[in-house]
């Protein structure tokens, strides 16, 4: 069974589902779905939290996600990101082995159930601009300047 609960957040609200060992999505906003806060689910807003607050750079809880096979092997290569760092669409797609899959590797991110967790915010155009993020390039844009990868140039 998989519950999910709201928080309230500096970046707004955020819904946390999951069952009993896995996160399974992330909401930043409202969701759906049968209201109960698990430990794990709090354990989650805890660390997402403490993210958003600058104090965590990496997430312990469990996740686990749905996709086509081209979806998971690019949300497994977000996982690669490290906190503070960016890379393009292009290399991405380089990174899961089809240079050429660009526009499939930005539908993969724009479908990501755990955003936050799977950094697909650290995710830009080639032009070094912000493009692309289902929640609005202003949450892209906070998020980045969390993390002090943003350039205001």
């Amino acid at each position: 069974m998989k519950y999910y609960y709201t928080y309230d957040t500096k970046l707004g609200k955020i819904s946390i589902e999951g069952d009993n060992n896995y996160i399974t999505k992330i909401v930043l906003g409202n969701y759906n779905g049968i209201k109960k806060e698990t430990s794990l689910i709090k354990k989650c807003y805890i660390e997402i939290k403490e993210y958003l607050d600058g104090k965590r750079v990496s997430f312990t809880v469990p996740i686990k996600y749905q996709g086509t096979p081209f979806q998971e092997k690019v949300w497994k290569e977000l996982l690669n990101i490290p906190y503070g760092e960016i890379i393009t669409y292009k290399e991405l797609a380089r990174r899961v082995g089809n240079i050429k899959a660009v526009r499939a590797v930005g539908t993969a991110n724009h479908k990501n159930p755990i955003p936050i967790i799977i950094p697909c915010h650290r995710v830009i155009g080639s032009n070094q601009k912000l493009v692309g993020y289902l929640y609005g390039l202003d949450k892209k844009e906070y998020l980045l300047n969390l993390e002090k990868v943003v350039r205001n140039d």
